[in-house]
């Protein structure tokens, strides 16, 4: 998950970034004005949705809720991508074993049509990086460059830190103090069970950077964007401006930010030396992997349920996103293994590059604008336990969400409002093309331990949260296929 540089010059967060992390799920973002202001309460009377399916359609995706409970389909995908694979890079040598584990998974879960579409890009490499404390003692602190960051000197750069606690007292001041400096952003983000304190942080990574630079600063560190007290750092994309030079950028761990803030507090002069080897622009290549379940009636329209195959550099991107990877490609296999077609086809999209850059998703966007989309969905929040059913219809449609919600209730899901978010990529492809979108809200009250970190690992999912996962999303795909109105 990811807020990309891109996004953030073309204004698609609302403003510079707008509410920042907005694209990636966690905060409110602007509403569409055919779909703005119905309440969940709203959409709880819209009535069981009668007119937008059969009684057998609700049956069918009944039994399809049933038999994906049962099913660890899913765990095997996610267990088979971070062992086969691991952490894959956009445009790196993992990226490219990533698409071809996705193209022979889809080919032997027996999808109709299986295929990569190719992105070129540019992108971001990582090399050595390291940060030490060297007054008013030496200690080495837990860093990770973050994604766009330039280059320090081979042999790095030392400088005072002007220490700021959040992002918007550095972009208040006016007093020249980070001139010269390493600006030091002491950003906490708070846990929530929907990833909002994401959106409330996030700037300091995002937008950090480029403040700092305009005032000066030589390079800038951060406390992570996280809710861990583990000693590890969190990567994640910094924007970027071509009109302000890259500094180099870098997150610390909780446990080295508290010992930055313990001395500032004390009245300590702090200064800090920092080593970032990174290399940006570099030609590329990733692929968006496409596997489809053909519509019976109705195949020339779409069905999206999406992940994003790439990662960061760290851990084994299992939550971030490989745990969507799985969901999607097991929740459309259900539909298969109980041998009745959709009436639109159901189109699983693992995009390329959402972790910097959104190309995967730019890329399916113009390539199939033309594309008649009833729904577009994405999972990627990990793999906590999906509690809320969110929309982006036309208010005419939301009787068929509150059809979909009364499905979902037996797993502990609500109906939400129609101002959802459907996910990053998704989100881009609602914003660019007005197509509906569905937002399966899941629990995310630990996801930010592990975001962007060393500790994003197979032993974080719960195979049961998974399960439930693929559960939801199969019997949403299908009514969406099956619906005898247009959400759009």
């Amino acid at each position: 998950m990811a807020i990309s540089r891109r996004l953030a010059l073309q204004g698609l967060g609302g403003g510079a970034l707008g509410a920042a992390g907005s694209l990636c799920g966690w905060s409110v973002w602007a509403q569409s004005p055919t779909t703005a202001g119905a309440s969940g309460a709203a959409l709880n009377a819209a009535g069981p949705g009668t007119a937008a399916f059969l009684p057998e359609d609700l049956a069918h995706a009944e039994a399809l809720r049933e038999r994906a409970l049962a099913d660890d389909l899913a765990w095997r995908l996610v267990e088979g991508l971070c062992t086969e694979v691991g952490p894959r890079p956009a445009g790196s040598e993992a990226d490219a074993r990533a698409v071809a584990w996705a193209l022979a998974q889809g080919r032997r879960l027996g999808f109709d049509a299986v295929r990569a579409d190719p992105v070129p890009l540019r992108v971001w490499q990582r090399g050595p990086s390291q940060a030490e404390l060297t007054a008013p003692h030496r200690r080495r602190l837990v860093m990770v460059a973050l994604g766009n960051s330039a280059a320090t000197p081979s042999e790095g750069l030392e400088a005072e830190l002007a220490v700021y606690p959040d992002f918007e007292s550095l972009r208040a001041d006016a007093s020249g103090r980070a001139k010269g400096r390493i600006v030091f952003i002491d950003q906490k983000m708070e846990r929530t069970v929907d990833g909002s304190g994401y959106g409330a942080a996030v700037r300091a990574r995002t937008q950090g950077p480029l403040e700092a630079a305009r005032k000066g600063a030589v390079a800038l560190v951060i406390r992570s964007i996280g809710t861990d007290r583990d000693r590890v750092a969190h990567t994640g994309a910094m924007s970027l401006d071509p009109a302000v030079p890259a500094i180099p950028a870098a997150a610390l761990s909780a446990p080295d930010a508290d010992v930055l803030a313990r001395l500032h507090a004390a009245g300590q002069s702090l200064r800090l030396r920092l080593l970032v080897q990174a290399v940006s622009g570099v030609e590329a290549l990733t692929h968006n992997v496409i596997a489809e379940v053909r519509g019976s009636e109705l195949p020339e329209e779409i069905v999206l349920i999406g992940a994003h195959l790439d990662s960061w550099d760290v851990g084994q991107g299992a939550l971030d996103d490989g745990a969507g990877v799985a969901i999607v490609m097991a929740a459309a296999q259900q539909m298969l293994a109980l041998s009745r077609r959709p009436r639109r086809t159901v189109r699983v999209v693992l995009f390329g590059n959402e972790e910097n850059g959104f190309d995967g998703a730019r890329d399916y966007g113009t390539r199939y604008a033309g594309v008649r989309h009833q729904l577009v969905g994405e999972s990627d929040f990990g793999a906590g336990r999906v509690w809320r059913l969110r929309s982006r219809f036309n208010p005419a449609a939301l009787p068929a969400v509150a059809a979909m919600a009364a499905v979902l209730g037996p797993l502990g899901v609500q109906a939400g409002d129609n101002n959802g978010n459907p996910g990053p990529d998704a989100a881009l492809l609602v914003r660019r093309h007005r197509w509906p979108g569905i937002e399966l809200s899941q629990d995310g009250t630990n996801y930010f331990d592990v975001h962007h970190t060393d500790n994003d690992t197979l032993d974080r999912i719960d195979p049961a949260a998974l399960r439930q996962n693929v559960a939801c999303w199969a019997a949403v795909a299908w009514l969406a296929a099956q619906s005898r109105v247009s959400f759009a």
